[in-house]
């Protein structure tokens, strides 16, 4: 398997599965209504358009979507162990913490 596919599989996995990382929601995910906070979520979760223009690396760590009229951003970082730095292997969950942020655009 290559490094990128590594990549794109831990990554998809977190997405759409919730494992593997961390999941941090901006105040403006947070705070809303229960139900839209879990929508958004889900369209999250569900997202697998990826073209070459929103995901030029392969690595399907960036995704846009769109509830009730606002536009929802959603990103994958990864970090060394600490969190301090950045990872030194992304495609090696032994040294990587992806974090996974879902912020609405006007956030970023």
């Amino acid at each position: 398997m290559s490094r990128t596919t590594a990549i794109q599989r831990l990554n998809d996995a977190l997405r759409s599965q919730l494992t593997g990382g961390r999941l941090m929601l901006t105040p403006g995910v947070s705070q809303l209504a229960p139900l839209d906070r879990l929508a958004v979520l889900n369209l999250m979760r569900d997202f697998s358009a990826f073209t070459p223009d929103n995901d030029p690396h392969g690595e399907h760590d960036f995704g846009s979507v769109e509830h009730k009229g606002t536009r929802y951003f959603w990103k994958i970082d990864y970090y060394d162990l600490q969190l301090a730095m950045h990872s030194p292997d992304p495609a090696d969950p032994a040294v990587t913490v992806r974090v996974l942020t879902l912020m609405r655009a006007d956030e970023y």
